[in-house]
């Protein structure tokens, strides 16, 4: 992924960009959710934690 050049230089930071889009990931299921706050385990199921973990089993 690139990101536009600022005054000549690219800027890429794909840390940040993963945790913007995780961010958002938490904000879209937040605001789309029946309760007052997410459980531990629907951030979990949100973020893919479950499966990363898995994945690093294998």
């Amino acid at each position: 992924m690139h990101v536009t050049p600022a005054r000549g230089t690219a800027v890429q930071d794909h840390v940040a960009l993963a945790e913007i889009e995780l961010c958002g990931e938490l904000i879209i299921a937040a605001s789309a959710a029946d309760e007052e706050r997410l459980s531990a385990d629907r951030i979990d199921e949100v973020l893919k934690v479950a499966a990363e973990q898995a994945d690093h089993r294998l």
